[in-house]
């Protein structure tokens, strides 16, 4: 009876400390999210005083407007070169700073790759604006040192190659935190595997398969699910180097909500893309998570 007693306090004192950081969550998280939902039924602005109910015509507009799927093509863009980066070659550049022969320089790359995430989007923007430029820029001209024709080219000024050019920006800048997280993971595994797979004779290759992958397996997910979100949610580069052009080849989804929102004055169909942008990235972090969790059971 005193035991019942005591867990009633305890789960009384529980749930008094936790509700105030509940309701910070609710009404800084959840409540703005379902606030928005509501208003993307309405046909509105931030300028005028019309507010008139539309039901679902906002998200059909959304369906049947071309700069949207020009957007979505190029978050997904950002999306397959970042995983392929940020999981791919930082778990390969990660791997090879832990072995032993290069253990001793490791600190040194260590800090060469962080240090690009430490910089301002605006900097490595403006930055990569002069790098890219087909008149100051160093990529042309070592272009040309190939035997490549450089007379067409122009990065950022080009429909073709903006968001590509834009991408592979964010990967150098955003590459050396994740292999960071990597590295901080490796160095976490048991040496004792790494010493019974060498008695075994196993070679780098088999050990960065059957010891490295499978105990980052962790890692690994948290840091896809990131890196996926972070790439649906694609802004402050393309707005600092492109603004989305030229004319809309480099628009993501964030930036265009922008334009619609802020210049447009279409608050309604901002808010639809915005629940659209969040509808998305709940759904893959919940399926990676899921994912994450079967793997655990089986």
């Amino acid at each position: 009876m005193e035991e019942d007693i005591v867990n009633k306090k305890n789960k009384k004192t529980i749930w008094l400390y936790l509700f105030p950081a509940v309701l910070m969550v609710v009404i800084i998280l959840y409540l703005p999210i379902f606030i928005n939902l509501y208003e993307s039924f309405f046909s509105w602005g931030a300028m005028s005083t019309r507010h008139e109910f539309v039901g679902f015509e906002n998200y059909i507009k959304m369906f049947q407007d071309d700069i949207f799927y020009i957007a979505m093509k190029n978050n997904l863009i950002f999306t397959v070169m970042s995983v392929i980066c940020q999981i791919g070659i930082s778990l390969l550049i990660a791997n090879v700073l832990e072995t032993k022969f290069i253990r001793r320089t490791a600190v040194f790359f260590r800090t060469v790759y962080f240090i690009p995430s430490l910089l301002m989007v605006t900097v490595v923007g403006i930055a990569f604006q002069m790098i890219y430029s087909p008149s100051i820029g160093i990529v042309n001209p070592l272009l040309e040192m190939l035997g490549i024709d450089t007379t067409n080219i122009d990065l950022l000024g080009n429909a073709g190659s903006a968001t590509y050019a834009i991408a592979g920006m964010s990967q150098w800048q955003y590459i050396g935190y994740t292999v960071i997280l990597f590295v901080v993971a490796i160095q976490n595994i048991p040496s004792d595997l790494y010493e019974a797979a060498e008695i075994d004779g196993a070679g780098a290759v088999k050990k960065f398969i059957y010891i490295t992958l499978p105990e980052l397996k962790d890692t690994i997910i948290i840091n896809t699910i990131i890196t996926v979100t972070g790439s649906i949610r694609e802004y402050d580069e393309v707005f600092v180097t492109t603004n989305g052009g030229p004319g809309n080849a480099s628009e993501t989804l964030a930036t265009y909500l922008y334009k619609v929102g802020f210049t447009n004055d279409q608050m309604g169909y901002a808010s639809a893309l915005a629940f659209f942008i969040f509808i998305v990235t709940f759904i893959i972090g919940l399926a990676q998570m899921r994912s994450y969790r079967l793997d655990d059971q089986q």
